[in-house]
């Protein structure tokens, strides 16, 4: 697993860190019950706090991203096919606001943004 860190990104590196590990759980690259670095050895690999590392995996793991066993490390917990599914869903979300804000800007109908939402999903499908 490689986590790239960019210090002149507006999104803070701890947030950087736990999207990294989400999307490398995501995309299979770590297996359920696979453990992932300390955060100790982590921090020292990429040269970033312990602290910042730890409210990484605390956040991944009140999230239900990976399960921390005392003594032993963390691991990826099971998938949870709701929690992948509600992830996408604040993605889109995220992207749908950001339509409606350029929609607004630009004066473009409601009707031309689903009509052009419905062209690019069922193009999609094909």
């Amino acid at each position: 697993m490689k986590i790239i860190i960019s210090n002149s990104s507006s999104v803070p590196i701890y947030e950087q860190i736990k999207n990294a590990i989400i999307t490398a759980i995501m995309s299979g690259e770590l297996s359920e019950d696979e453990s992932i670095p300390s955060i100790r050895s982590l921090a020292q690999d990429i040269r970033i706090s312990v602290m910042t590392i730890k409210k990484a995996y605390d956040e991944l793991e009140d999230e239900g991203y990976i399960i921390t066993r005392q003594g032993k490390g963390s691991f990826v917990a099971p998938k949870n096919t709701e929690l992948a599914k509600e992830k996408a869903r604040k993605d889109i979300e995220e992207y749908m606001l950001k339509i409606i804000m350029i929609a607004n800007k630009f004066d473009i109908k409601e009707d031309d943004v689903l009509d052009l939402f419905k062209f690019l999903m069922e193009s999609d499908e094909k």
